[in-house]
């Protein structure tokens, strides 16, 4: 007889994750997930304490992949601080951008889950900081590209302006290269 295979936790986790990007927090349902993994909410229990367990997973798992995880991977590639900027906003996939957005919508009203979007900006920005004061010298220009770099990754999701004929990638590629401009 052969053993029985339980779904790991880690399919839990991303499951929550993809329907907390698709449909916010409330989205995050432990039978929708069971449903969208193919198996029994039984299995859940044996990882997950509850919802809230589950949720505590997923948005560290977040934490994790979207600071740590992210640095790494951008400083294992090398290069000057111009190269791993632009490497750093790349890894921002669209998948990662989706829980990014979710998290940053559901933090308006949870005070726990904006604490956590705090301390995940700051490292971020703290990781932008170190690599622009290798190619700025001045605080405060640091600090103002700093937080038009961010305000570009994370502003040009909400925008529906047009570009003139230029695309939405053409234009954040060159305000990129402007603010990395010496």
């Amino acid at each position: 007889m052969a053993a029985e295979t339980r779904t790991p936790p880690q399919a839990w986790i991303d499951a929550g994750l993809r329907a907390l990007a698709a449909g916010g927090p409330g989205a995050v349902r432990v039978e929708a997930l069971a449903k969208t993994l193919g198996v029994t909410k039984g299995g859940f229990y044996g990882h997950f304490a509850d919802r809230g367990a589950l949720i505590e997973e997923m948005l560290a798992t977040w934490e994790r992949t979207s600071t740590g995880e992210l640095i790494v991977s951008v400083e294992r590639e090398g290069g000057d601080a111009r190269a791993k900027i632009r490497r750093a906003g790349m890894l921002i996939t669209e998948r990662v951008l989706a829980v990014d957005l979710a998290i940053r919508d559901w933090s308006r009203r949870d005070p726990d889950v904006a604490e956590r979007l705090r301390r995940v900006d700051n490292q971020r920005m703290d990781y932008l900081r170190s690599m622009m004061r290798e190619i700025f010298a001045d605080e405060d220009e640091v600090e103002a590209r700093c937080l038009l770099a961010f305000s570009l990754l994370v502003g040009k999701h909400f925008m529906a302006a047009d570009h003139g004929g230029r695309s939405r990638d053409e234009v954040t590629e060159l305000a990129g290269t402007l603010l990395l401009k010496a």
